[in-house]
């Protein structure tokens, strides 16, 4: 089974859905990290592809980025299938915890009709089956204990509690804080505050990563995140 993947110096990111919302696989040695579950309907392709990569080794952690439904629905069923424990930012804890999609704000005259009207309609539909979380972090969260070169550190500005994965120092897992669908844009079409998310932006700007891999479309360049940050920066 060949997938996407992205090597650094001692880490395998592994892209195991994509399309409706990407999900990725971070090896090191015999430990792996799952970032992210897409919807239910993906269960069955999220399931095999991660079952193809651990054989016999363990999915030690799933991160959730964020909380909203298309990346947290099938959160509590691969903590049961696989044992793993779930680490998301307390700003994120009860939404988790009660199955709860808040959706984000439209950026754009589209997106906030989106969420003004039909996001309320089908409110109930984005809701999700609840999980308890095992690791709540703060402003970061160092994983290098478990066996991988890489932290986890807080960049709000899509939802409260967003989070981005930086693997290495050269490579960032962002969620929704960058959106890759667009050309030459960084700029998600949904965020509650979109100057918080600038300056999330300027803090992963101050890491070496040279790769921004977003939950939705394809990685962004350091060179587009840094003339996107210039942009939009007050």
């Amino acid at each position: 089974m060949t997938l996407k993947s992205w090597k650094t110096k001692n880490c395998v990111i592994y892209q195991i859905l994509k399309g409706r919302s990407n999900s990725f696989l971070i090896n090191q040695e015999d430990n792996y990290i799952l970032i992210d579950t897409g919807r239910q309907n993906s269960w069955k392709k999220i399931s095999d592809k991660i079952d193809a990569h651990l054989n016999e080794n363990k999915l030690l952690y799933l991160i959730l980025t964020h909380t909203h439904f298309d990346h947290a629905e099938n959160a509590n069923r691969l903590k049961k299938e696989y044992n793993c424990k779930i680490i998301i930012h307390k700003d994120e804890l009860e939404n988790l915890k009660h199955g709860t999609n808040i959706l984000p704000q439209g950026i754009n005259f589209f997106t906030r009709i989106e969420v003004n009207l039909l996001g309320k309609m089908l409110q109930s539909h984005y809701d999700y089956e609840t999980a308890d979380p095992d690791i709540v972090v703060q402003e970061s969260y160092d994983l290098s204990d478990s066996g991988f070169n890489a932290y986890i550190i807080h960049t709000p500005g899509h939802s409260p509690g967003s989070m981005s994965i930086i693997v290495d120092n050269k490579i960032a897992l962002v969620g929704d804080t960058m959106y890759g669908a667009l050309p030459n844009s960084a700029f998600p079409p949904f965020a509650d505050d979109s100057q918080e998310m600038i300056e999330s932006w300027k803090k992963l700007l101050e890491t070496d990563c040279k790769l921004f891999i977003p939950g939705h479309g394809k990685p962004i360049s350091r060179e587009l995140l840094e003339k996107e940050y210039k942009k939009h920066k007050k």
